[in-house]
């Protein structure tokens, strides 16, 4: 083993015989593009609506719900689709969610919630963790639309207009500590703070 590693290493170090330095540089630098390429297309194929309803797990449970919602149809006709509220919008966030997200793939291959009393069962856990993800990130999803500096407090219900003046001017709360539930169907609440 030590030897096919002392090989190898010399096979790596070694100037190329039949190539020069630039253009090994530039079919580096080009196989970089094309890899980056290819790598952001597929990142961008995965953050589409079309995609996140691919599996009937989605489909049939929380884009249903999302369905009967103003996040899906409103008299402004601004739609919100899936990743506009569970993908981050820059990129490192993005890609950290997108790891994050590999771990749903395994509920996928191992039917975890492949039915609707599956779903029903796993629903709390899973509305907790998103609800914990916003939490930690100040609603960064949700303020990707729904500016603070933007609201108009009269046109908004006298107890939305305080509780949007207060808490969110201060910063003592975001977004999803009050707003649960907006776009699915709240799991069974017992036990949850403030319910």
């Amino acid at each position: 083993m030590k030897e096919w590693f002392r090989k190898y290493l010399k096979v790596l170090t070694r100037p190329s015989v039949h190539y020069s330095l630039g253009f090994l540089t530039l079919g580096g630098f080009l196989a970089g593009i094309i890899f980056w390429g290819g790598f952001n297309t597929a990142l961008e194929a995965t953050n589409t609506e079309e995609f996140c309803i691919g599996c009937h797990e989605m489909e049939n449970n929380v884009y249903q719900e999302m369905k009967t919602t103003i996040h899906y149809t409103n008299r402004s006709g601004v739609r919100a689709t899936c990743p506009d509220c569970h993908v981050p919008h820059n990129w490192t966030d993005k890609m950290a969610r997108k790891m994050q997200a590999s771990k749903e793939v395994w509920g996928k291959i191992f039917g975890t919630i492949n039915t609707r009393e599956k779903f029903e069962a796993q629903r709390r856990r899973l509305a907790e963790h998103e609800w914990d993800r916003l939490k930690a990130n100040d609603s960064l999803e949700c303020r990707n639309c729904h500016n603070f500096e933007y609201m108009d407090f009269t046109a908004q219900s006298d107890r939305a207009a305080s509780m949007h003046s207060t808490y969110l001017e201060k910063g003592e709360k975001t977004c999803i500590d009050c707003h649960k539930g907006i776009a699915h169907e709240l799991p069974d609440m017992k036990g949850v703070e403030g319910w």
